[in-house]
């Protein structure tokens, strides 16, 4: 992959009111999410996540979204492109001591079709693309785990 100079993306949230009460919208720089509904009930009430999005949602689309491009590219640059990679990331938010509350862990599941690839080298690249996507990386302060199955 080419070297390139470093890019910036940008999302907006305008916030009215307090935690609890309030609500605000996000907005991203690619138009994707416009006008996406963000709150406390969509962070901690509703998990059916009807209500809108929240902070966790939104890192765990990105782990998951940046791991299967960092694979998907580490299996192509092998010679064994992936014919289908599922990845699902399950970010933990929990109360923090001395009040509020932390991200700890972010559980990365994929199952991967990739023909032409054994199962233990499969887990080998995959393991690698977990530690060296962007996202892994900036979520250095957090458990990052992967529960990898081929088929």
């Amino acid at each position: 992959m080419e070297k390139t100079m470093a890019t910036e993306r940008h999302a907006n949230v305008t916030w009215k009111g307090s935690l609890v009460e309030g609500a605000g919208s996000l907005d991203t720089q690619s138009g994707a999410l416009k006008g996406l509904p963000l709150g406390f009930k969509a962070r901690f009430k509703d998990e059916s996540g009807t209500s809108g999005t929240n902070p966790e949602e939104l890192i765990a689309g990105a782990h998951a979204g940046c791991f299967a491009m960092q694979l998907s590219h580490m299996l192509a640059e092998g010679g064994t492109p992936a014919e289908k990679l599922d990845v699902r990331a399950d970010v933990s938010l929990q109360p923090a001591e001395g009040g509020g509350f932390e991200i700890v862990k972010s559980a990365l599941t994929l199952v991967g079709k990739v023909p032409g690839l054994a199962e233990d080298k499969f887990l080998e690249v995959a393991n690698k693309a977990k530690a060296s996507c962007p996202v892994s990386k900036a979520l250095g302060a957090i458990e990052i785990t992967l529960d990898a199955r081929y088929g």
